[in-house]
């Protein structure tokens, strides 16, 4: 069984954060515990500071990894000029790459199955090149996911997400898969050169 941190809890929120601010943390840790402990002891404020500084150095390797914006918006632009042949396509080649079974999916609200682990998910993304998403095909993902009695349901996106659609979302536990998490998930998509400006 996978261990999943809560979403809301310290180090998620700091996983989430600039990799600095856990950095900053630990050293506010070890100081602080350098003035409390004694001299004897100090050496332990380290080990308080411990989970910070590893959640710095997970959280900076992580945004150093991250997608610079060009390369994004690059990819969004790609993924949007490409037919739907293409992006499912692609889009089951990188959940494959990424160690799932993917099954397609006949239905309006979703279009791939993927599983792993013993977990069902479903994939929505047919209206991938919509410019706004709302709530609506969410909650026809969400109403397939109980349908289908899958763990949890995955939309994927290029346009703006609705405040309204994130907070369904969040309500829901349904994972949006957008901008810099799809230029990771798609990262050999590129522009064709017919389309770059002369």
């Amino acid at each position: 069984m996978k261990f999943r941190m809560a979403e809301n809890s310290l180090f998620a929120i700091l996983l989430r954060s600039p990799w600095w601010i856990s950095i900053l943390l630990a050293a506010g840790v070890v100081a602080a515990g350098r003035l409390v402990v004694p001299e004897a002891y100090a050496f332990y404020a380290f080990f308080a500071a411990l989970p910070f500084i590893v959640i710095g150095v997970v959280s900076g390797w992580r945004q150093f990894r991250a997608p610079s914006a060009a390369r994004v918006a690059n990819t969004l632009e790609a993924v949007r000029a490409m037919s739907w042949g293409d992006f499912s396509s692609a889009l089951a080649d990188a959940f494959r790459h990424d160690g799932y079974i993917v099954m397609r999916v006949t239905g309006a609200a979703a279009d791939f199955e993927l599983a792993k682990a013993g977990r069902i998910s479903l994939v929505g993304c047919k209206r991938w090149k919509a410019a706004r998403t709302g709530v609506d095909p969410l909650r026809d993902l969400h109403d397939a996911k109980r349908a289908r009695e899958a763990h949890e349901c995955i939309y994927v996106a290029t346009g703006e997400i609705t405040d309204g659609a994130r907070a369904f979302a969040l309500e829901r536990k349904i994972r949006l898969i957008h901008g810099a998490e799809l230029a990771s998930l798609l990262p050999r998509v590129r522009r064709s050169p017919s389309n770059n400006p002369l």
